[in-house]
């Protein structure tokens, strides 16, 4: 009755899980089955099919009265067909006619009241049909969701905060606005044009489906306020943390612009600009994509206006100042003028070419009012100046900390980074001190407009951090609590006069230059694997055999393992030189001699440059070689020796003493033939900080902090220690972990990017983590495995399939299996040692080989839990294909030994059900 193209969705899933778009019976019957597996309650939406039409939201609020307000309206870049976490969105509407809003607005009341949401928030989703004007109603989400927060950060109006004060009996009228206030019932009206482009990581998992459809694919996201459109879209770009200075001109033929613009992927606000570049018209653009003209045309001006800057533009302040108000970079702007004229300016030699000429960054105020009332909590975004030049605040003898925090949250960084900004806010505000808390990331705590003082949501380049810090002169800048992002620029910020609190740039650069940092590892004593670093490919190879096969490769300055590798020979070396990464002198290859089998070790530290305080030793339960990232771990580590726990005490006091780490700071050793090795030192936050805050009742951002301002560790530490943890050995400062076991396990977003591969290595794969906690190793791990959506089986089949190098340890796994009653199925190579070994196994093929196969067996419902290990070369094989159907048929996996092992020993707990029993967080750190 619908037609093809239709549109499946799948009940009750979050972020198109399961949905899809079919354009034939059986693209539909495969779309049907996979929507039926991924909803809870297995009923799939057939729906028509409004590709191509415009996207609109409505976040609305409604009291126990009826007052009904439209929060703020969005609307979606791309057409329908793209997810809208997948989307790029802007707010408010800007291409609908004040007739539709209103019929929107009306309905969207209208909704609320017929479904029966009597008090709270909603969001609203409406499609318009763009030649015809017909209007339908997508969906609504009778909750807070991803929307309802980008609209809060975007109108500075609490949804969620707002939505719970009307759940206890509050009216509209009845909530007062923070920033301005006034009531809660005033709608919020805003002067400007908000911008939100999502983050994605496909470079992360090969194989993965790049194009964008109806499930979510994207891992984070930015946002950035402008006066325009031109100046909002090219801000949040320029946070990408992708290497954008706007819209970058990219290396693709005709043919590649004309595929990328109909097939949507994160490169296609990017492949519009190059299209107009090379000569397509806007109308050419607008067929291929579907996106709005209006959209394309403000694209268009941008990319006009480039012709216009060149060398001339340094001395003619109108056109500068034009360039400026439309969004363009210092970056961008050298780019433009270096490619033409020839020359090599720095984003610099712009920066002081628009102080000649008074042009510069002024701050506005998100107030919900546009101005109507005056803002009583300083939430700013820059726009370029039109009359007078910036100003400096005036002096005040409040003290005041600028915190700089992570940029969007992506693979390798993520809220982790947040939490420690969140923390280091509140322990400024506890010591008195005013915060100035600067983020780009609308997902997040630190960019609520209540977390810090004042709030700066900008890009996280150089140029803008360097025009907030002449603007606000704060006492101290706080830059080792965002991750990577902004470490990458403590040195420049020194250099330009800002006071970085806590470790200095020095010490950071020391930690990050290999070459630097080897020799002061030498010169204390430490010892670390064989490792060098080389500029050429053949400078790499001759430098990886001396070393000795396998070596990790990876490039300097990065986080996450980003484009790191693990290579066996001299051929695998110089594929990856070729196809990972570029090398120069600037930017250098790092190679180490890979410690096979090692276990891993993640130490967080804090120092004051006289007393260091060791938060935990982390035992990582996958072995050496897989990114900690991605590791589960443990605290306190299980299977050291007092000796050997000592030794790794006494390393990483010497290790932030020597360096002169004054805050946080985080080691990772490993253990190789019962010796200690170092493998890598970050005097910055690490993703683990929250964990071992958790685990151990001692908040080290905030003890951090307090260091880092005032000095004292000792003091810092009695200030926070809220449950009496802390206890002192051999003058190391240490919690007292009682009568419990915390695991921490990562989450994966396999499920989401169809194609990619689940087998683990030293690149960073994971979006998120969780923490198991209870009296014991087996309990807390369970509780892990549950919390990340791998729950152990207690009855069953396992299947078994091994790496060579696994294989020795199948005995041990398998007896342990038997012993809780498990059935054991194994491919060849897998079998025939468990045989071997007087092992009863039932055999059955590979998917190459023959039927009835292994896939068989899984997609039947025989299997209960998979064990399936790969060496790293092995990513294309049966291997892959057996891992694929896990996935689709949500059956626990481990891809490594060590997990396998560990759940063999955790599954009593749950088939005695000692792993459900629930305590309180604090209950655990009170005995």
């Amino acid at each position: 009755d619908i037609g093809f193209p239709i549109i499946i969705r799948a009940s009750f899933t979050l972020g198109g899980a399961g949905s899809g778009v079919a354009y034939n019976i059986d693209e539909f019957k495969e779309l049907a089955q996979l929507g039926l597996e991924a909803s809870p309650i297995h009923e799939i939406l057939i729906e028509e099919s409004l590709l191509g039409w415009k996207e609109y939201e409505m976040e609305v609020i409604r009291d126990r009265n009826d007052n009904c307000i439209i929060v703020c309206s969005i609307e979606n870049f791309d057409p329908m067909g793209v997810h809208t976490g997948d989307s790029i969105t802007v707010a408010p509407a800007l291409t609908l006619t004040d007739k539709e809003y209103q019929v929107m607005r009306d309905a969207s009341f209208a909704i609320l009241r017929e479904i029966g949401v009597d008090t709270g928030g909603s969001n609203v989703q409406f499609a318009i049909h763009p030649k015809t004007g017909r209007m339908i109603v997508i969906e609504m989400n009778p909750r807070v969701s991803r929307s309802s927060a980008l609209a809060s950060k975007a109108t500075g109006y609490p949804i969620a905060k707002v939505a719970t004060l009307l759940a206890v009996g509050f009216s509209l009228d009845e909530i007062k606005n923070d920033i301005t206030g006034t009531p809660a019932s005033f709608e919020p009206v805003i002067d400007y044009i908000v911008t939100k482009i999502p983050r994605f990581t496909f470079e992360k998992f090969p194989g993965s489906n790049p194009y964008l459809g109806t499930a979510m694919k994207s891992v984070g996201e930015v946002m950035a306020i402008g006066r325009t459109f031109k100046e909002s879209i090219q801000k949040a770009l320029c946070s990408m943390e992708r290497d954008l200075s706007g819209f970058n001109s990219l290396n693709l033929d005709k043919n590649a612009l004309i595929y990328g613009l109909r097939n949507a992927n994160e490169n296609r606000i990017l492949m519009i600009a190059e299209a107009y570049r090379q000569g397509f018209s806007l109308e050419e653009i607008h067929e291929f994509s579907k996106i709005d003209p209006w959209f394309l045309d403000q694209i268009h001006q941008i990319v006009k206006f480039e012709d216009k800057i060149d060398m001339d533009i340094l001395n003619d302040a109108n056109l500068l100042r034009e360039a400026k108000t439309m969004g363009f970079s210092d970056k961008m702007i050298a780019h433009l003028i270096n490619e033409k004229d020839n020359l090599e300016l720095s984003q610099n030699d712009i920066y002081f070419a628009c102080e000649k000429l008074g042009i510069s960054l002024e701050y506005n105020e998100v107030d919900t009012c546009a101005g109507e009332f005056k803002a009583l909590t300083p939430y700013l975004y820059s726009t370029t100046n039109i009359t007078q030049s910036k100003q400096a605040k005036a002096a005040t003898s409040d003290k005041k900390v600028m915190i700089i925090g992570g940029g969007p949250n992506r693979v390798g960084q993520g809220i982790e980074f947040d939490y420690c900004c969140v923390h280091a806010s509140y322990a400024l505000r506890d010591l008195g001190i005013k915060t100035i808390m600067y983020n780009c990331n609308p997902e997040t705590v630190s960019t609520d407009y209540d977390t810090s003082d004042i709030l700066y949501f900008e890009p996280i380049d150089f140029e803008h951090v360097r025009s907030v810090i002449e603007c606000e002169k704060p006492d101290g800048v706080i830059v080792h609590f965002g991750g990577q992002t902004p470490l990458k620029f403590a040195k420049r910020l020194t250099i330009t006069g800002a006071k970085i609190i806590g470790t200095s740039a020095r010490t950071i650069d020391v930690a990050e230059d290999r070459k630097k940092f080897s020799e002061f590892i030498d010169k204390i004593g430490v010892k670390q694997p064989k490792n060098d670093t080389a500029t050429s490919e053949k400078e790499a190879i001759e430098k990886a055999a001396a070393i000795g096969y396998p070596v990790l490769v990876r490039p300097s300055y990065v986080l996450g393992g980003r484009a790191m590798r693990r290579v066996h020979s001299e051929a695998e070396l110089k594929e990856y030189m070729n196809e990972a990464v570029q090398v120069s002198n600037n930017s250098p290859v790092l190679l180490d001699k890979f410690l096979q089998d090692a276990t891993e070790l993640d130490v967080d530290a804090i120092s004051d440059g006289k007393d260091v305080y060791i938060g935990a030793i982390m035992e990582h339960i996958e072995e050496a070689g897989i990114h900690s990232g991605d590791s589960a771990c443990i605290l306190p580590a299980m299977s050291l020796s007092k000796e050997m726990i000592d030794k790794v005490r006494a390393q990483t006091r010497d290790i932030a003493l020597n360096l002169g780490v004054i805050g946080l700071m985080n080691i990772q050793f490993a253990i190789y033939e019962n010796e200690l090795y170092m493998i890598e030192v970050n005097p910055r936050a690490s993703r683990t900080v929250p964990f071992v805050s958790k685990a151990t009742g001692i908040p080290m951002a905030k003890v951090a902090t307090r260091v880092m301002w005032q000095g004292n560790l000792r003091e810092a530490l009695k200030f926070y220690d809220s449950y009496g943890v802390l206890t002192q050995e051999d003058g190391i400062l240490l919690p007292n972990i009682k009568n419990h076991v915390c695991v921490k396990e990562a989450v994966f977003p396999f499920n989401k990017l169809t194609g990619a591969d689940l087998i683990l290595g030293p690149e960073m794969k994971s979006t998120g983590e969780v923490m198991g906690i209870s009296p014991d190793f087996a309990r807390s791990f369970v509780k892990s495995q549950i919390a990340a959506s791998n729950c152990l089986p207690t009855s069953g089949t396992v299947f078994l399939t091994l790496a060579d190098a696994d294989k020795p340890y199948a005995s041990e796994l398998a007896r342990d299996l038997i012993k809780l009653g498990f059935n054991i199925t194994a491919t060849g190579g897998t079998h025939k040692i468990l045989n071997e070994n007087g092992i009863k196994a039932e055999f059955v093929y590979k998917i190459s080989e023959s039927r009835p196969n292994i896939e068989d067996k899984l997609k039947n419902g025989d299997i209960a839990l998979v064990i399936n290990t790969s060496d790293s070369k092995s990513n294309a094989d049966d291997g892959k294909k057996i891992r694929q159907n896990v996935l689709r048929f949500k059956i626990p996996y481990f891809t490594t030994m060590r997990a396998a092992l560990a759940a063999a020993k955790s599954i009593k707990s749950v088939q005695d059900g000692s792993a459900y029993e629930v305590r309180s967080l604090q209950e655990y750190l009170k005995n």
